[in-house]
């Protein structure tokens, strides 16, 4: 495994990282036992950067990471996080998340999910959740202050520009590089350290392998390879989030970050050639927008979605059936709002699509 600094905080990072929301559950439960030695078979084969959240999995995650924590291979790194707008109940989320996990303190703590410059403001407003870290950090409760964002390219170089963060988490891929590459550099620039979410593109590349075959260079065998290549190859990104549930990822993840490649210029401006604006805007399936009141499996119609920009329109209604086993007239119930929009960290134009979705069903008919 390969390690990098992590901006200027003197600590080296695996570059590649455990994204701890992707355990799977056995039925309506998880099984701690089994998801804590996938934690501890990637520490064991080098991965020292753990990132979770209060949320995650059903609010399981950092649990399952307390279990693994308590007998860990090596040394290790946790990255948690918290989008509480009011002080106390982002201490609240602090303080359940060291217990949780059985920390004394959290080696950097996120900001979570940063949507917009005005977003930003509200963060850094006087007597706000940055100042409220900051109390935190004095108190020995946090090491270092980073957060985690969806903004564009152009609004994490003005946020990184500021100074007052010590690392940013982003969502940055091989399919949505060109609109989010300024922010990457200016981080790294900033001096801070930069952690990529998504870098499969929420399992979009590994399960939809045959249609991204294109990116993969003569010498790589899937393009999961090809995907983490790619951002290993920046000088500027410290370490890949990879979303882990099994031990069988882990060991083809963990692959990636035994042997770090250039990526081709040439192949890259290929890829570059052959992206689109839509691009940068597949669903991820976090499902931070469930919850609809009208009923609306709003998460898995986006995730749905994403097949219609990919490939056409008909198979969102393939997937809606045989993947989910919904009906394609969901879409019809929605009221406009808004709720879905306002918790999704990706900024999707969730009701447009459901307005989409909706014609297209009428007009199947």
């Amino acid at each position: 495994m390969q390690y990098r600094e992590y901006g200027r905080t003197g600590k080296k990072i695996s570059v590649i990282a455990f994204g701890g929301m992707r355990f799977q559950p056995d039925g309506d439960k998880f099984d701690f036992d089994k998801c804590a030695a996938v934690v501890r078979k990637a520490s064991g084969l080098g991965v020292n950067y753990f990132d979770t959240s209060p949320y995650y999995c059903g609010s399981q995650s950092e649990v399952i990471f307390g279990q693994a924590f308590k007998d860990m291979p090596k040394p290790f790194y946790v990255s948690t996080k918290s989008y509480e707008s009011d002080p106390l109940k982002l201490r609240a989320d602090l303080e359940t998340s060291l217990k949780r996990m059985g920390l004394q303190k959290i080696n950097f703590y996120n900001i979570w999910g940063i949507k917009s410059m005005e977003g930003y403001r509200n963060v850094m407003r006087k007597g706000g959740p940055y100042e409220e870290i900051l109390k935190a950090k004095k108190e020995g409760l946090v090491e270092h202050v980073a957060f985690s964002t969806h903004c564009s390219g152009e609004e994490i170089a003005q946020i990184a520009k500021d100074g007052v963060f010590e690392g940013v988490t982003l969502g940055y891929n091989i399919l949505n590089f060109p609109f989010r590459e300024k922010g990457v550099r200016a981080a790294h620039a900033a001096g801070m350290g930069v952690m990529i979410m998504n870098p499969l593109s929420g399992g979009i590349l590994p399960k939809k392998a045959e249609l991204f075959d294109y990116i993969k260079n003569p010498d790589d065998k899937t393009v999961t390879e090809a995907a983490l290549r790619f951002l290993l190859a920046h000088k500027e990104i410290t370490g890949a989030l990879c979303g882990m549930g099994s031990v069988e990822e882990v060991v083809e993840n963990v692959k990636a970050g035994d042997i770090v490649k250039d990526f081709p210029e040439s192949k890259r401006a290929e890829i570059k050639a052959r992206l689109s604006l839509d691009m940068d805007k597949l669903c991820t399936g976090c499902q931070y927008c469930d919850g609809c009141p009208a009923g609306i499996e709003v998460a898995r119609n986006m995730l749905a979605y994403n097949y219609t920009i990919l490939e056409r329109r008909e198979r969102y209604f393939d997937v809606m059936r045989m993947h989910w086993g919904l009906p394609a007239d969901q879409a019809d119930k929605c009221t406009e709002c808004g709720q879905c929009e306002k918790k999704c960290t990706q900024q999707l134009d969730i009701i447009n699509r459901l307005k989409n979705i909706s014609k297209w069903g009428k007009e199947r008919k």
